[in-house]
């Protein structure tokens, strides 16, 4: 596919500046390098926003269940306390 992109005059010298110093063959090879790289950077950078949101589900889900046991325990000992009372002979009298 050929494709024809401008560029600033800015762009155009640091694409010759690369292929004058011998470590790209041309203009194509620079660009081509630099979509690569790009590519990589947001494959990076999604991976990374994958990790922090499965990190920060996994923090609200251990404080949900903290929380949630915390509120099992106070109901068993609602529970227990109340047991208590019921078996208590001055009450059944």
């Amino acid at each position: 596919m050929t494709m024809h992109i401008n560029l600033s005059p800015e762009m155009e010298g640091y694409i010759k500046a690369k292929v004058g110093s011998g470590f790209y063959g041309n203009a194509t090879e620079v660009i081509r390098d630099a979509i690569r790289r790009m590519q990589a950077d947001e494959d990076r950078g999604a991976t990374l926003r994958a990790s922090a949101s499965a990190q920060a589900a996994q923090e609200e889900g251990e404080r949900f269940v903290g929380e949630l046991r915390a509120k099992i325990q106070g109901s068993r000992r609602r529970t227990a306390d109340e047991t208590v009372g019921l078996a208590h002979p001055d009450i059944l009298s």
